[in-house]
């Protein structure tokens, strides 16, 4: 998967543009984690507002608020809304992907194994 290959700066424009009342956090090396439900459970997660996806960033490089400092590691909650493929937006956050990541299913027991 592509994120933006975009500069900082015109995405750390483009997230304050877009989710002005949210923080927002630039990662690299990052993975989108599908997460493996019955069709059931998948329909749980979609009537409460959110899709089955998780993100886990190896790189932060730019947290608005300074909760993850430059180099640290990410990994969000779940997904409310993914924009145009770059923007990860959690209930609290968003998440700017950039550069080269990777997508792939896992459980709920492996991605939050990840802390």
């Amino acid at each position: 998967m592509s994120g933006s290959l975009d500069s900082q700066e015109g995405l750390v424009r483009e997230a304050r543009t877009r989710f002005p009342q949210k923080p927002f956090c630039l990662v690299e090396e990052w993975t989108i984690f599908r997460v493996d439900l019955t069709p059931e459970e998948i329909a749980k997660v979609h009537a409460g507002n959110h899709l089955p996806l998780f993100l886990f960033a190896h790189k932060v490089v730019e947290d608005s608020r300074g909760r993850f400092q430059p180099g640290d590691w990410v990994r969000s909650s779940m997904c409310v809304t993914l924009k145009d493929g770059v923007m990860f937006e959690t209930k609290n956050s968003v998440y700017v992907l950039m550069g080269e990541g990777h997508e792939q299913t896992a459980s709920l027991k492996t991605i939050f194994s990840f802390f």
